[in-house]
Formats: structure tokens, C-alpha cells, sequence
């Protein structure tokens, strides 16, 4: 009789248990942005990138970034990646244009799925969807940060730390930021001079950058290598102007732009193709 009512009160358990979540569907694109409410991952038809071979003075980067996502998708152990540094320099081009090069390799290997800022907080709930995908997941957050008062860079400590559960195996996350600490130096230095003690005020905030597996560094670009990246543009999609002709076009677009980088360098490239009457396709 008690076993009876024991195994009667279980079933009724049962019954009210929700059903377990379904693996998401990620075979119809290679590209996916998250939107958390409702939780839904919406294609993306034809993913905006670069190929790698126009990404220039970028070298040791590439080489870093693409040879830890070709472990990944091996379905070797592989490490989360921060990409920091100077603005419009191919942080985010890099990691789109290295998920393509391994799904050129690999036809269907990686799912990169885009999360937005405003929806960090949202990523343990991404991480719970992903988790019983039988496709291997590449998470990319572009610039990245945080600022006073704001409590959502604790939601990146299940994919950093891993937590209880874990990172799931089929799961990578990159993240861009202008902010090698992820937020601001007088942040830093303001709750540093202000804490009663001032190592424990930031460690946890500060300390979440270190808790990536892989830095990766990018810097301002210098005159010449303005130059090569727009001629690498230049001679991939054939412009029809001469090399002295594209130089001096391109030291006057820079000096109107005010600064030199690789996304000065494609704004560029668009303007005179437009203006020579060449289409790229869309980049």
C-alpha cells in the first residue's frame, strides 16, 4: 500500500514536470542572432563578412584565432577569446571571417550565433538551449562592456567559469571590446582609490577579462599599412585605377576621416567603387 501511493504520488510528479526543451534547430544557416524574449534564434540568410585573405596587417591574430576555432570544431578542447583593442581594426570581421574559413574547410561545422550587449544578461538561458545541440556553437558578442552599477557582466561567469553544469562541450564564446578590462580605466582607478579595500573593490569586475583563455590585441594602423589594406581591397575586387591614383585618394579619404583603421580602409574601397561604377556584392 505504501509502495502503491509512493509510486502514484511520483507519477503524478511526473505529469506535472515540464517536458525537457528541444534541441534547437540550427541546420537551415550558418549564422543565428539570439533574441531572448521570447527565446528564439532567427537565421540569418547570408552572413555580412570579409575574407580572410583581405584582412590585413593582422597576421599573428589570424593565425591564433583560426587555429583555436579549427580545434574547436575538431571537437578538440579549444579556449574562449577576447579580442580587444583599437576600434575598427577587423576585431568582429576576424571572427566572421575565420568562422567561414572553417565551414569552407568543414562544410556545416560551426553555428555562429550573435548575442547583443543589452542582452549579455540573457546568455545562461542561451547557454541552457544550446546545451543538448548536436551542432558545435560559436557565440560572438561584439563590443563588449560595462559600466558603473551594471550587474550583467556576472552573467559571462557560466561560460568563463563554467559554474555547476559547466560550459557545454558544443559551445565557444567570443567576445569584442575597446576595453581591454571591459570597463572604464577611471572606473577602475576611482573605486580603487575609494574601497576600504581597494584590491577586493574591482577584482571581481577587472578579473573577468583574465578569466578569458585567449587576449587577443589589435592597434592602430599605421600609414603604410592603411595602404596595403586598401590595396588588398583594391586588387581583390579590380578597381580599375592606378596604384598612385588609389594612394593619394585613399590619403585624402583619411585625413577627411580622421583616422586610419581597416573599417576607414573598407569605407573607402565602397566609395570609390561606387564612384568607378564596380560592384562588390555587398562585401
Amino acid at each position: 500500500m505504501h509502495e502503491d501511493l509512493l509510486r502514484r504520488i511520483a507519477e503524478a510528479l511526473e505529469r506535472l514536470a515540464p517536458a525537457p526543451a528541444a534541441p534547437p534547430d540550427l541546420s537551415g544557416a550558418d549564422g543565428f542572432v539570439w533574441h531572448p524574449g521570447p527565446p528564439a534564434l532567427q537565421p540569418v540568410a547570408r552572413i555580412a563578412r570579409v575574407d580572410l585573405a583581405l584582412l590585413q596587417g593582422i597576421d599573428q591574430q589570424k593565425s591564433i584565432l583560426l587555429a583555436n576555432t579549427t580545434r574547436f570544431a575538431r571537437g578538440l578542447s579549444a579556449n574562449n577569446a577576447m579580442l580587444w583593442g583599437a576600434r575598427g581594426m577587423g576585431k568582429s570581421s576576424l571572427v566572421k571571417a575565420v568562422h567561414a574559413a572553417v565551414n569552407a574547410e568543414t562544410p556545416g561545422a560551426l553555428a555562429l550565433i550573435e548575442i547583443h550587449r543589452e542582452d549579455i544578461k540573457s546568455l545562461p538561458a542561451l547557454l541552457n538551449l544550446l546545451r543538448p545541440a548536436s551542432r558545435r556553437c560559436l557565440i560572438l558578442c561584439d563590443d563588449l562592456s560595462f559600466e558603473r552599477e551594471d550587474a550583467d557582466y556576472k552573467a559571462l561567469k557560466p561560460v568563463l567559469d563554467g559554474g555547476i553544469e559547466g560550459r557545454p562541450d558544443n559551445v565557444l564564446f567570443y567576445a569584442t571590446s575597446n576595453r581591454r578590462h571591459l570597463m572604464p580605466r577611471d572606473m577602475i582607478e576611482n573605486e580603487r582609490a575609494t574601497a576600504i579595500n581597494p584590491g577586493e573593490a574591482v577584482e571581481e569586475k577587472v578579473s573577468l577579462s583574465d578569466r578569458f583563455g585567449l587576449w587577443i590585441g589589435f592597434h592602430n594602423a599605421g600609414q603604410e599599412l592603411f595602404f596595403d589594406m586598401v590595396a588588398a581591397y583594391a586588387a581583390a575586387y579590380r578597381l580599375p585605377i592606378a596604384p598612385e591614383a588609389l594612394r593619394a585618394a585613399a590619403v585624402e579619404w583619411a585625413v577627411t576621416r580622421g583616422g586610419r583603421s581597416g573599417r576607414v580602409a573598407w569605407q573607402f574601397i565602397q566609395d570609390l567603387a561606387g564612384r568607378l561604377g564596380v560592384p562588390l556584392g555587398g562585401g
